[in-house]
């Protein structure tokens, strides 16, 4: 209609305004992406680090025999609540790895709310009297355990006061090395020093194995020493101290 005004909307100043919103909310638009992505995180790390909804509720333990559940979670020393994200899971396997019973430890989280102690006990290969008890000593020469009497299958080892745990662990090394034909078979084993330990066989021989240096050839010498002489019965002495130069003695 001629001489009427223009609507609102077409007036120029409205444009103009209104454009002028819209060039600033383009320049903010990125900020605000920023701050709300930085609240989500925010609030995200709050959630993990500090909010006991995702709080430890329980400490799952398995592979025990010897040890109880109770007392890893007592060494575990976890606090209840604590949220899982904050959990020292190298300090809890610190502390458990430190119990003689255990040769390994695994500790992990379980989301939402369970720290996992996954346990390796020490197992037996042969027994040690040592003070008037029976221990359990493991493939590295570990006591680690005790027992009520002396188990069926179980070679045992003898040592003096004076014997070092540098000692046992060069026994066990031997038994590792020695040849399967031998299972079942071996009575004893004598540890006087590093470098001066036998085996003596249910039958009576002996097998002079010095040190537990070169074990394996040593292993594998004897075992064609008694390949030789089927059943041990007429040798009296295997000397495998020098592997290059087994000798045999009846």
């Amino acid at each position: 209609m001629i001489g009427s005004r223009p609507r609102r909307a077409d007036r120029p100043d409205v444009a103009f305004a209104r454009r002028q919103r819209a060039r600033r909310w383009s320049r903010l638009r990125p900020v605000a992406a920023v701050l709300a992505v930085a609240a989500l995180l925010g609030g995200g790390a709050w959630l993990l680090l500090e909010s006991p909804v995702l709080g430890v509720e329980q400490v799952e333990v398995t592979g025990t025999d010897l040890l109880s559940g109770a007392t890893i979670r007592a060494v575990a020393d976890v606090v209840p609540g604590e949220p899982l994200a904050r959990v020292d899971v190298d300090g809890i396997r610190a502390r458990v790895q430190d119990l003689v019973e255990v040769a390994d430890v695994e500790v992990r989280r379980s989301w939402p709310d369970t720290v996992v102690v996954a346990v390796t006990e020490r197992s037996s290969v042969a027994v040690v009297e040592r003070e008037g008890r029976i221990r359990g000593m493991d493939e590295e020469g570990v006591l680690f355990r005790s027992y009520a009497r002396r188990p069926p299958g179980l070679p045992l080892v003898r040592i003096s006061a004076a014997t070092r745990s540098e000692a046992l662990a060069e026994a066990a090394a031997v038994l590792r090395a020695l040849p399967s034909v031998l299972d079942g078979r071996v009575a004893f084993v004598v540890v006087r020093t590093v470098d001066d330990i036998a085996v003596r066989l249910r039958d009576g021989s002996t097998v002079v194995w010095g040190s537990a240096e070169d074990s394996g050839n040593k292993g594998d010498v004897l075992a064609i020493l008694l390949e030789q002489e089927p059943g041990g019965a007429a040798v009296r002495e295997y000397d495998v101290s020098v592997p290059g130069q087994p000798t045999t003695r009846s």
